[in-house]
């Protein structure tokens, strides 16, 4: 579902800064050969995951859902001298090619990449994140977010994508209400009503949950 005009969306695009070559890149053999490349951030929301990333200057980023590898990337711009990106995925099956990107973009030594069960890595991992960005299977949204909250430094935030689900969140764009809508419902909910954070809902490509620790 494209939630504005395709000429605005257009527009928007040509008046946002570009990717740079190595994001390109990603971009461009994603979507020639990896299953389901809609999962890919994309140059928008690259962008705005850089520029948050930039205003923060993030110590430790977590990032749930690597897929290729672009959000990791467009999240390591705004890194510390020194930070650190922690970055996890089930599948194993892109790793060589995502780790081929961070060595191109020289990030090897600042991404740390694991691959298995996001719930199980998760509590291996000392550190207190900065920001953190959850972009896995929506299912388990709500547990992640349980995971890290209490991890997250003050003033901190979590991203979470695809809230919006293609506005299946709507009564009216659903034909039936299925376990990931059903488990998004919840989510939303659970961040608005959570008095640890002050959240805005962001209308941007499938829906980016931003929440602030306070």
């Amino acid at each position: 579902m494209e939630f504005i005009d395709e000429d605005l969306q257009r527009y928007a695009e040509e008046h946002t800064s570009p990717e740079n070559e190595i994001l390109r890149k990603v971009n461009r053999q994603t979507h020639l050969s990896a299953m389901k490349p809609r999962m890919l951030s994309g140059h928008m929301q690259g962008r705005l995951l850089s520029m948050f990333s930039q205003m923060l200057k993030p110590k430790q980023i977590l990032e749930v859902g690597t897929y290729t590898g672009y959000s990791a990337l467009c999240l390591a711009e705004g890194l510390q001298q020194g930070g650190t990106l922690h970055t996890i995925d089930i599948n194993e099956e892109l790793e060589d090619r995502v780790r081929g990107y961070f060595e191109d973009a020289g990030l090897s030594q600042s991404i740390k990449y694991y691959i298995g069960n996001a719930l199980d890595i998760i509590p291996t991992i000392d550190a207190a994140f900065d920001l953190v960005f959850i972009d896995a299977d929506k299912i388990n949204n709500a547990a992640y977010y349980d995971m890290v909250i209490d991890r997250v430094t003050t003033g901190g935030y979590i991203i979470a994508d695809n809230v919006l689900w293609s506005g299946k969140v709507l009564e009216k764009y659903r034909k039936k209400l299925d376990e990931d809508t059903a488990a998004l419902l919840a989510f939303n909910k659970k961040v608005h009503d959570d008095p640890r954070v002050e959240n805005i809902l962001l209308p941007i490509r499938d829906g980016l949950m931003v929440a602030r620790k306070i």
